[in-house]
Formats: structure tokens, C-alpha cells, sequence
């Protein structure tokens, strides 16, 4: 047994990887250096090169780790919207939840997290090595977005899916562009129109 199998090295891992993670979140990929990594999870800086053969290593096991995260998030929240207000609104807030990650009381603070989500989901398409969590995650997600969809009272097939994903995406985009405050209100709105039929 390797120090790293140990249940020390376990929780030391675990801690690195958590703290990549809220690195990740806070400032993208850029953010998480081996250095950045140790002194958040307080642990010495030459912990992150005993855990992890490299930094794409780090990157991948922080990436895997808030995209679980979320996942299981959102699945509890599933949970609750089975047994609650189904409406249009509540399918609405948990697909943009998803999508846009959780929403803040500051309507300032909530743009600046989605943009900087956005940023990490471009700023993967240059690492070729995250390609095949991304596509395992993605999956994950179409699933979940299926699941809510369906218990929400309205089915949605695989390309309606991949639509309704783009239109949340288009109207985020195009609310940061302008400048927008508020890319979550923009993209509730097209959301809402298009379950709306309208």
C-alpha cells in the first residue's frame, strides 16, 4: 500500500482535488497551479506533484469533481421538483440551474459566475485531454435535462433537447455581449417562450 492509497493520502487527494475545483470555479483553468492548488487545500506545495503525475492530471480530477457535484445536485433537486410545484417556471429554474450552475442573490455576483462558466466551457475546447470526461459528463447532463423534462410534464426528444440547450447558450452569449446584467433572466426567457409554444 502506496502513501496515496492510505486513507491520509485519500483525504489529502480529496482535499486537493476540492480545492482545484473551487480554483476552477473561481478564476477557470488558469487559476489552478500547483502552488494555488497546496496553499488552498493547506497542505505542502509539493503534495500536488505526489498525488498527480501532472497538472492536466489535477485539471481532469477537478473538472470530474464539480461536474459530479452538480450532477448530484442536480438529481436531488429532480427529487424535489417530483414531489412539489411541477409548473413551467420550476422546470425552467432547474434546467437553467443545470446549465448555468446555481443562482445567486446578487444579480451582479450571478452574472459574473455565468460568465466565467461559459469562459471554462470554451477554454476546454483547448484541451484535448479533457475530451473524453467532457463527452462522458456531457452525456450525464442530456440525461439528467431528459429526466426533468419528462417528470416536468414535457418529454423532450434527443435533437428537441440539443435545441432547447443551444437557445439557452445563444441568449446567454448574446447577453453577455451586450452587456447584459442579467444573461440568466435573458436565457429564462427564451426557455420559457419556447416551452410556452409561443
Amino acid at each position: 500500500m502506496t502513501a496515496a492509497t492510505t486513507p491520509k493520502g485519500e483525504r489529502r487527494r480529496a482535499a486537493l482535488v476540492e480545492a482545484a475545483a473551487k480554483l476552477l470555479v473561481e478564476g477557470g483553468f488558469d487559476a489552478i497551479r500547483h502552488r494555488a492548488v497546496a496553499e488552498r487545500a493547506g497542505l505542502p506545495l509539493a503534495s500536488t506533484t505526489y498525488y498527480f503525475d501532472s497538472l492536466e492530471e489535477l485539471v481532469t480530477a477537478a473538472v470530474e469533481h464539480h461536474s459530479n457535484a452538480e450532477l448530484a445536485a442536480g438529481r436531488r433537486r429532480l427529487e424535489e421538483l417530483a414531489t412539489r410545484n411541477r409548473g413551467v417556471q420550476a422546470t425552467v429554474d432547474l434546467v437553467l440551474e443545470m446549465l448555468l450552475g446555481p443562482e445567486t442573490d446578487d444579480a451582479e455576483a450571478d452574472a459574473e459566475a455565468v460568465l466565467l462558466r461559459y469562459e471554462r466551457l470554451v477554454a476546454t475546447g483547448r484541451r484535448p485531454y479533457l475530451r473524453p470526461l467532457m463527452r462522458t459528463l456531457s452525456a450525464q447532463l442530456d440525461e439528467l435535462l431528459t429526466e426533468i423534462f419528462a417528470r416536468s410534464g414535457t418529454p423532450v426528444s434527443a435533437d428537441e433537447l440539443e435545441r432547447l440547450v443551444a437557445l439557452v447558450d445563444g441568449a446567454v452569449v448574446n447577453a453577455l455581449i451586450a452587456i447584459d446584467p442579467a444573461p440568466r433572466a435573458a436565457a429564462s426567457r427564451m426557455l420559457q417562450n419556447a416551452l410556452d409554444g409561443t
